[in-house]
């Protein structure tokens, strides 16, 4: 994960309590949309509907051209908005009419229209632009990857500002129409169905639709030479997997893998209830960087992933985010716990499910393996700050606060949760909050302080709090640890807690803080 900037909480507030505050009332829209993570991310004064994005890509030079549509409604009276954007603007038209626009810093555009806007209101914006992503640099990073045959946007919490202009935070979902042309005999994958296909005078355009809400940083777009695998559901859903043409040793284990995708999603319906889209699939690009991603209905996959061999529980987890995450987003990022510890106790459930190791015996293992003096219980993933957003403990704490969970309330009662979570906040935004009081309604017990103590405590939960989640006494004696036995699918568990590197190794530091992937499989 990279950020532009990476602030702690105290500091982030100040930043957001320093808007101008003509930014913040009045006719002018807010250059941010109030989270403390990160204040610069999104904007105020309208809510976007629907983007259609049509676009011109030439892999040798990393051209991209644009023409960017942009359907919203006004939230406030407005002279002025803003929206996220770094590549080179040429023309801006409201409503149809030219507008004025300036850039602010590195990535804000500000619109002043020829009229001013009425609260309540139905608003086109169209954005003409040009540049090379690549060379888009924000505290010196990119978010867009340059691959030998093509360039990929994936990257959380942001990528769009790399490549079309919008209001770049989850809790202003949209749907898509990502049209986009390329040289023939290069692909261009993107989200959702691919609704058409046409070659003209040497180019082939691609057209790619998402007809449910999606997040900005769940939008991909890779192009490139790729081997392209199609299917359908049971139930018709499409299927399309997509890897690049160049992966060499790593190509069949990302195969292995990723055409499981199906059988995971199908698994994943019975857990999660219905599936939540109207498309399935997964790609590898020839890109350099370790992480993963679950772009929404095409999960975006690093064939280092990969490097070991297949790994299956990679596509769990990002397939469950479709459910977590993608459909059931985030209201803040700090709530990122209600994406992260869900996907990885799915992780749980699979090598429960494969008898690989149950849930519980995972989460013994890891209880064990953490000592009371170790940096992980510091951070808290119901709110463990931008600089830890990723941190490993917000995967590993967050699954053992749902293991605490299915041990209070039951196995029927827990996977009800499960289930009933994202069908009842489907295509919406959620805070832990949310989840704590959806909880505590559905079970009829009180919860809080089981949340408080795995996700707000910074410290390792003692008896009988830890006693409370199923985990032996002698868990606790550092020497006892030792013989809590590493359950079977621990190793390729383990092997994706680079899920979430996003690119760090790549692009100078940027990634997830210092998270520690690999040093607590003691054995």
């Amino acid at each position: 994960m990279h950020r532009r900037f990476i602030v702690p909480s105290a500091l982030a507030a100040t930043l957001v309590l320093a808007i101008p505050a003509s930014a913040a009332t009045g006719t002018v829209g807010a250059p941010g949309i109030g989270d403390p993570y990160y204040p610069a991310s999104g904007n105020g004064g309208y809510d976007v509907s629907h983007y259609d994005l049509r676009l011109k890509y030439e892999p040798r030079t990393d051209l991209l051209e644009g023409t960017a549509t942009i359907l919203a409604t006004t939230t406030q009276e407005l002279t002025r908005f803003n929206l996220d954007f770094g590549l080179t603007v040429s023309e801006v038209r409201v409503n149809g009419k030219k507008a004025a626009f300036a850039k602010s810093g590195d990535q804000e555009l500000e619109v002043t229209p020829a009229d001013r806007l009425a609260q309540g209101k139905d608003v086109s914006v169209v954005v003409r632009y040009a540049g090379k992503p690549s060379e888009l640099k924000i505290n010196g990073w990119t978010a867009w990857a340059r691959t030998p045959d093509g360039g990929v946007a994936a990257q959380e919490p942001e990528s769009a500002v790399w490549w079309y202009p919008s209001n770049d935070h989850p809790l202003d979902k949209a749907t898509y129409d990502i049209s986009v042309s390329v040289p023939d005999g290069t692909q261009a994958i993107s989200n959702g169905v691919l609704v058409s296909q046409s070659s003209r005078l040497g180019w082939t355009r691609f057209n790619w639709r998402s007809d449910k809400p999606q997040a900005t940083y769940l939008s991909t777009l890779a192009v490139g030479k790729f081997d392209i695998t199609t299917d359908r559901t049971a139930d018709g859903l499409p299927v399309l997997n997509a890897y690049s043409k160049d992966l060499g040793a790593n190509a069949g284990a990302a195969r292995a893998s990723i055409e499981r995708t199906t059988e995971v999603a199908e698994w994943l319906t019975e857990v999660f209830g219905p599936y939540p889209f109207n498309a399935l699939g997964g790609y590898v690009p020839n890109v350099t960087s370790g992480f993963a991603l679950e772009t929404q209905t095409r999960p975006f996959y690093s064939p280092r992933q990969f490097a070991n061999g297949a790994n299956v529980s990679v596509v769990v987890h990002e397939i469950a985010h479709q459910w977590y995450g993608n459909s059931v987003s985030v209201s803040g990022w700090k709530d990122i716990w209600i994406n992260e510890g869900f996907a990885r106790y799915s992780q749980w459930l699979w090598s429960e499910k494969e008898g690989e190791g149950t849930a519980q015996e995972l989460a013994d293992y890891v209880y064990a393996q953490r000592p009371a003096d170790d940096p992980f219980w510091k951070v808290k993933p119901g709110d463990p700050g931008p600089d830890k957003q990723f941190d490993i403990a917000v995967y590993d704490r967050g699954a053992l606060a749902l293991q605490a969970l299915r041990n209070e309330v039951g196995d029927e009662t827990f996977f009800a949760l499960l289930k009933g979570w994202p069908t009842e906040k489907a295509h919406s935004n959620a805070t832990v909050g949310d989840f704590l009081r959806y909880a505590e309604r559905v079970s009829g017990k009180p919860l809080a302080t089981l949340f408080d103590t795995w996700l707000y405590q910074p410290k390792r939960p003692a008896l009988p709090a830890a006693a409370s989640a199923g985990i032996a006494e002698n868990a606790l004696s550092s020497r006892a640890a030792a013989r809590v036995e590493r359950p079977a699918s621990w190793k390729k568990i383990a092997a994706t807690n680079t899920i979430h590197d996003h690119g760090e190794r790549d692009h100078g530091g940027h990634g997830h803080g210092d998270r520690d992937h690999g040093g607590h499989d003691h054995r």
